[in-house]
């Protein structure tokens, strides 16, 4: 049986070893570096998914070796595969900055307009706020409290209208109304309730572009950045315009026509944020007390109770606007009634083979591919 010495003798050893994988990491972002400034140099896109797969290969080669799953390799080197991409791209930020551009962010104090100023900034560009929380904290170069303030629009490559979702059509309109030449982004989760405010910001000769963000302020730089882009005219013009702005590693930018985009919100944002809304709403209807039900929780109960909390703690009325104004919302609840009608009815008659049906077709639904 191991002594206490023996067990401190193996912890020293092992903080030896990570200390000596902590010097080799080291050295790794350092050569990570230096193919930054030389990507940054040429132009040359940071990530190289062929080149992140080969170092994957390698690193589930080694599983058995090492006496782990796959999978837990697999995680170890894609986390350092985002630690070599986050100092390649930050070493090459001094020369996207001689190509960047000037922006404007309306509403530049909010969750998400602090979010795109520091994604900007992050892609070489700079950035100027304006937000009237900036009201009592006096005047400052590139802040304004007040859109009247900013002084000249057409000086900007672009201007992002990051309001709260009821707001956006009247802070689309005080940008429109003065016609900036250059292209106007409104990051809306609903779009039906902008189609006035875009239709005058047409007949006004302003090019505005409806993007979406499939992600909240809190949202990571160096993971996937799902962008949806709900397209009003010509698909390849729009991308043309967008592209430069999000030029980053983990961007992906996803073309849906306009009148489409908010048809595939009310499923993967009005039935998700619902389901888990639910699911909380109906555990204060338990009679049950929750502790108790957190000390015996499952594997399925703790993931959806995470998934639950992380919406319930976000503000209920920017969730309500989510549900309101989708005019596709009356499509979902429909289908939510009757699926748990069905289910309830499979589950009272204990009809094995519908049950199993219910089951295959859901997880067809879900799988890649439908497989």
């Amino acid at each position: 049986m191991s002594t206490p010495k023996d067990l401190s003798e193996l912890r020293d050893s092992i903080a030896e070893v990570d200390r000596a994988l902590l010097e080799l990491l080291r050295e790794r972002l350092v050569i990570a570096a230096e193919i930054g400034k030389v990507k940054a140099g040429a132009a040359i896109p940071v990530t190289v998914r062929d080149v992140e797969q080969r170092v994957l290969t390698r690193a589930r080669s080694h599983a058995e070796v090492c006496g782990v799953s796959e999978g837990v390799l697999e995680d170890v080197f894609r986390s350092i595969l985002r630690a070599s991409v986050e100092r390649q791209y930050r070493e090459g930020l001094a020369l996207r900055e001689q190509r960047g551009e000037r922006i404007l962010i309306v509403g530049g104090a909010g969750g998400m307009g602090v979010w795109f100023r520091k994604f900007f900034e992050g892609v070489g560009h700079a950035v100027e706020v304006s937000d009237p929380a900036f009201a009592p904290l006096g005047p400052a170069v590139g802040r304004y409290a007040r859109l009247a303030d900013v002084p000249d629009l057409g000086a900007y490559a672009a201007i992002v209208v990051a309001a709260p979702l009821g707001r956006t059509p009247d802070a689309l309109d005080e940008v429109t109304a003065r016609q900036p030449t250059c292209p106007v982004l409104e990051i809306a989760s609903i779009k039906d309730h902008l189609r006035p405010a875009l239709a005058r910001s047409q007949d006004r000769g302003v090019r505005t572009l409806a993007l979406h963000p499939m992600f909240g302020p809190s949202k990571l730089f160096y993971e996937t950045l799902t962008f949806v882009l709900a397209v009003q005219s010509e698909t390849e013009d729009e991308l043309a315009l967008i592209q430069p702005l999000l030029n980053h590693p983990y961007a992906r930018l996803v073309p849906v026509p306009f009148l489409h985009h908010d048809r595939l919100m009310g499923w993967l944002l009005g039935l998700a944020h619902l389901t888990n809304i639910l699911f909380g709403t109906a555990l204060t209807r338990s009679g049950v007390d929750v502790r108790e039900l957190r000390d015996c929780a499952s594997t399925t109960f703790g993931r959806q109770a995470t998934s639950a909390l992380y919406v319930l703690s976000e503000d209920p009325s920017l969730y309500l606007d989510i549900q309101h104004l989708n005019p596709h919302r009356k499509a979902v609840y429909t289908a939510t009634h009757e699926a748990l009608s069905r289910l309830e009815a499979l589950v009272e008659a204990g009809d094995r083979e519908g049950f199993r049906r219910a089951f295959e077709e859901a997880r067809r639904a879900l799988a890649p591919d439908g497989e």
